[in-house]
């Protein structure tokens, strides 16, 4: 594979994203070029180790770049999704330490407990040697959270400091997962 050629496309892709009408992202060229090459490596990184080690799979870009679906680009945007409502609630850690993880609500239960499984996963994977059942995990984080943002109002919410440390629980978690995938989570895209 051509390290350039993912680079240069999630680059195209980041800029059409900016180019929207309503798009609330904006980067410098220097943020706009760190972007570009932790996403175009980590799309294709994680789309060689998302499939089993025995597996056949079609190299595909777009597939790779999809921000839809199985995805580093996915997994990515869910990170910084996550990180974005910690900005936007403006709560120190500090103020967090306090607080509980709410799991009052199903999706805010299913969540932690889904999060909960991290380190027996981790454990499969090292033991099998199967990076790919970090990737499942990981994605499906991702979507639980989805369904969590989904359902459940952070911020301004009575139980904001609450869900805010699922949120940080979360990202945390992905961050870990992505790190030992070699890919770099972006906080901002």
């Amino acid at each position: 594979w051509d390290k350039r050629e993912a680079v240069s496309r999630s680059r195209k892709q980041l800029e059409e994203r900016m180019g929207q009408e309503g798009s609330t992202t904006q980067m410098s060229k220097e943020d706009l070029d760190e972007a570009s090459t932790k996403i175009g490596y980590g799309c294709v990184k994680y789309a060689d180790l998302r499939q089993h080690r025995i597996s056949d799979y079609q190299f595909s870009y777009d597939k790779m770049l999809d921000m839809k679906g199985n995805t580093a680009v996915y997994l990515m945007y869910a990170y910084a999704r996550i990180k974005s409502i910690g900005v936007k609630a403006g709560v120190s850690q500090a103020e967090l330490l306090s607080s509980l993880p709410s799991v009052s609500h199903a999706k805010e239960y299913q969540l932690v407990l889904h999060v909960l499984k991290f380190p027996e996963v981790l454990e499969r994977v090292m033991d099998g040697l199967l990076p790919h059942l970090m990737c499942e995990f990981l994605y499906e984080t991702a979507e639980k959270f989805n369904d969590f943002y989904r359902d459940c109002k952070v911020v301004g919410d009575p139980l904001q400091n609450q869900r805010l440390v699922i949120c940080e629980g979360v990202a945390a978690v992905m961050k870990a997962g992505m790190h030992l995938l070699g890919i770099t989570p972006l906080e901002k895209i």
